[in-house]
């Protein structure tokens, strides 16, 4: 009998104990009409609720079912490659446990790679049960740094996709700490290709993604994979180094004419406020880089497992994580 695994399930989850068995329930049945071995890796990213109570009983009754649990809340990024770092599958498919992405969406990404795509995304449609301005945000995100980036970035795409396993190898040799994995599954390269779906509201509970969240991943994607900021920052020094110069030649000049100066005391505070403003903006541009610089430099691991349950030979490195 063959028991090799060719599918791995990778389910980040921090505080769902409102729908992880629901969850489970459609990752199950979705898997079974497969007809093929598969596993479905729970990360319990630090959750404060009953999370990690209840995968635990699920692991009980079904040894498919593996369980992750980090020592504290590192972060989705970390949850995601800490599954994707103990993945024993040929396939493996990230998808969160809210069921916002349809676990049914899974059979149509198995039957591309089975077509030869290594990395297969998913495409939101639809966006359902969100804002106007949430979803205008994103959409303008996107698009952004696509535009910013030299690699070919797909718009309107999460983490759900599913990715061959050497592409997870790829992944796993890159050193980065901060990660943006949909964005260096792009920059990896391999034959990609995508399946749309109508991203659905979440089953229960509430988003573990708040707005200060999304500005940290949002700005993660963008100092990891490009430097066009601090290029604009330049640019913006640069006009105004012309524009002031400009100014101080014109204010001489009347001056010398003993004219009334066309600069009031008020027009002049408010150039220096600009100028403050814009100083500011850029040393943030630039810190953001710097503390990169500094979490790298480091050099600790970017997470740290409490235990691990149902994994048959446990690997000694990931009970710190990975380096």
């Amino acid at each position: 009998m063959n028991n090799k695994i060719i599918y791995s399930i990778v389910v980040p989850l921090y505080n769902e104990e409102l729908v992880i068995m629901e969850s489970y329930r459609r990752l199950e049945n979705v898997m079974n009409k497969t007809g093929e071995e598969y596993e479905i890796i729970f990360v319990n990213d630090g959750s404060m609720d009953s999370t990690r109570k209840k995968v635990e009983l699920i692991c009980e009754k079904d040894t498919r079912i593996k369980l992750v649990n980090f020592s504290r809340n590192f972060g989705h990024q970390a949850a995601i490659t800490a599954g994707m770092d103990v993945s024993m599958g040929s396939a493996i498919v990230v998808i969160d446990g809210d069921l916002q992405d349809p676990p049914e969406t899974i059979i149509k990404m198995i039957e591309k790679w089975k077509q030869g795509y290594e990395v297969v995304y998913g495409r939101r449609s639809k966006r359902q049960g969100e804002s106007f301005l949430k979803k205008l945000t994103a959409k303008t995100y996107y698009r952004l740094l696509k535009s910013m980036t030299s690699i070919d970035m797909p718009v309107d795409v999460g983490d759900f996709r599913l990715i061959d396993k050497k592409v997870c190898d790829a992944l796993a040799s890159l050193p980065e700490k901060n990660r943006y994995i949909r964005g260096l599954v792009s920059w990896v390269g391999y034959k990609q290709t995508y399946v749309e779906f109508i991203r659905q509201e979440r089953f229960a509970g509430e988003t573990k993604y708040p707005l200060s969240k999304m500005v940290k991943l949002a700005l993660d994607g963008i100092t990891s994979l490009t430097y066009k900021p601090l290029t604009f920052v330049n640019y913006i020094g640069s006009f105004c180094l012309v524009g002031g110069l400009a100014s101080s030649i014109v204010i001489i000049a009347k001056h010398l004419s003993n004219k009334l100066s066309i600069l009031s005391l008020g027009l002049i505070l408010s150039i220096v406020i600009i100028m403050f403003g814009l100083l500011f903006i850029s040393l943030g541009v630039m810190g953001q880089y710097i503390g990169r610089i500094f979490d790298e430099a480091k050099d600790r691991p970017m997470y740290i497992v409490d235990n691990i349950v149902n994994f048959r030979k446990p690997n000694a490195k990931y009970e710190s994580g990975p380096k």
